[in-house]
């Protein structure tokens, strides 16, 4: 009990860093240039609580829960070299681990102009499809660049024809997706399914799920966007006020009763899936089963603390902190500030934490995760700044996707395929809760005033945070491939010394 104790504060603690500075940053805007009513203040604070609380359970569980379950059922798939069961299987956990993502839920929210539901089934198919495709890639060892290439291909193709109120939106959607939720699940498969090989690049070739499955939802909603018919629906700047602290209290006890019973019915097909699996081949110990079953709950209690603080005290502030910031001189603050807060919200992202794990663990510590995160730091910093330049001046996203994408897919031929897997990962896991929480709705606020149309150019911020690190973390690829080059070639040998040929790679 001791030790799960330490575990719960060292995670409690961990979000508190993470979210602490998003919160002085603000504090700080609404007490000087860009005030705000006292109310939509303390519900902003109240709500940073329940994120924090939300954000450090809910790693605990999907540590306890996800990560177990899907290294599991990965394994169990591997052992019964049956394909067309694990593609089946996969696509059914694609969709049903989806369907939970905290990050959709809040962008399923958010976008006025598609029905929830059909947002949410959408998406899920793309997801299930594609990680049904990646176990196809793990099994057959095929290049994750051509894949990338193909696929990438034909979401631009079908991007030059699409409605431009679902383009912002489709690749948003594709971001939000690979969440906290989503890429500890998708990892643990990957790596119980690459056990299926034996070849040295088995394991790295675990990396790029995320990447694959970041296209699916691009994929599904572009082409849901040729024949969804619903009213386009416009957004309108939230309003929200209290008439005293009482009114507070009760909009969070209105919250909690709604999202205990969403994400009770978004867990339910993961933790059918799980339930079939134990009775079938699994057969844990019970103490084991103990434990999953305790980080499930950890994992629900979290995402129902975490949305309810979320879309309660979070989304409204972000939208009038945006807008008032955006209606006198201070509209010049907004680029830097959003570069700044770009700059925090990348330690904010649990995600991002699994990743930087998992890649020091398979490169065993010469990708340090340091680097990684300074690279995602830069990345986010300028996605945001370019995201707010985009609200400020209505230059359409794909002025921005098209030649972001063309450099990462042109540097993945200058870098070994781990970084460019690696790269395509990271803009996964970027894109988390924070970005498509509180900077979307901040975007959402300064793009009604400054009279833009926020579906495609508040909209957008996400995939933006989603594609800068495809191309930063692939050049910390090409200077740490140079670096070990230099250092092979530097390696001195003696006349008489016995030079174990198999330990000289190229590099």
């Amino acid at each position: 009990m001791t030790a799960k104790r330490i575990k719960i504060s060292e995670n409690l603690r961990e979000s508190t860093v993470s979210v602490l500075p998003i919160v002085v940053i603000v504090l700080l805007l609404c007490l000087t240039v860009a005030p705000v009513s006292a109310d939509l203040l303390l519900c902003f604070l109240i709500g940073a609580l329940f994120v924090i609380a939300g954000m450090g359970l809910f790693s605990l569980g999907a540590e306890a829960s996800m990560t177990p379950i899907g290294n599991r059922i990965g394994t169990a798939l591997t052992k019964t070299r049956n394909l067309p069961l694990i593609l089946v299987v996969s696509f059914m956990l694609g969709f049903a681990v989806t369907i939970a993502e905290p990050d959709l839920q809040v962008l399923a929210e958010t976008v006025p102009h598609i029905n929830n539901t059909v947002l949410l089934v959408t998406v899920g198919l793309g997801v299930g499809f594609f990680l049904a495709v990646c176990m196809l890639r793990i099994v057959t060892g095929v290049h994750l660049r051509w894949l990338l290439i193909a696929f990438y291909g034909i979401v631009f193709l079908l991007a030059a024809f699409a409605t431009p109120d679902f383009l912002s939106v489709a690749f948003d959607s594709g971001g939000v997706t690979t969440g906290p939720m989503t890429v500890p699940f998708i990892l643990a498969l990957g790596v119980g399914v690459s056990y299926i090989r034996s070849d040295a690049r088995a394991e790295a070739d675990s990396f790029g799920l995320v990447a694959l499955c970041s296209i699916g939802p691009i994929l599904a909603v572009l082409i849901l966007s040729f024949f969804y018919t619903e009213s386009s629906g416009t957004q309108e700047l939230a309003t929200a006020s209290f008439t005293d602290t009482a009114a507070i209290g009760a909009a969070y006890l209105q919250g909690l009763p709604k999202y205990l019973g969403e994400m009770a019915v978004a867990l339910l097909p993961i933790v059918g899936i799980f339930i079939i699996f134990q009775l079938l081949t699994l057969h844990m110990p019970r103490r084991n089963l103990l434990k999953i079953v305790i980080g499930i709950l950890y994992t629900y209690i979290g995402l129902v603390l975490f949305l309810t603080g979320v879309n309660v005290g979070f989304s409204a502030l972000g939208r009038v902190l945006g807008a008032e910031l955006a209606a006198g001189w201070t509209r010049w603050l907004l680029i830097p500030l959003s570069m700044l807060l770009g700059w925090f919200i990348i330690s904010a992202e649990p995600a991002v934490a699994v990743l930087e794990a998992q890649i020091e663990e398979v490169s065993a510590g010469t990708i340090p995760g340091r680097a990684i995160k300074t690279s995602l730091s830069i990345a986010i910093a300028l996605a945001m700044g370019l995201s707010m330049l985009r609200v400020l001046t209505g230059i359409s996203i794909m002025w921005f996707l098209v030649p972001g994408y063309l450099i990462a897919l042109g540097l993945s031929f200058f870098v070994p395929d781990l970084y460019t897997a690696i790269a395509f990962d990271s803009g996964g896991v970027a894109s988390g809760p924070m970005t498509a929480t509180f900077m979307l709705q901040f975007m959402i606020g300064a793009s009604s005033v400054v009279g833009g149309n926020p579906l495609s150019d508040a909209f957008g911020v996400v995939a933006m945070v989603a594609m800068m690190p495809l191309i930063s973390i692939q050049m910390v690829g090409v200077i740490y491939s140079r670096r070990s080059a230099a250092e092979l070639s530097e390696e001195h040998y003696g006349e008489d010394e016995i030079i174990e040929l198999w330990e000289v790679r190229p590099a």
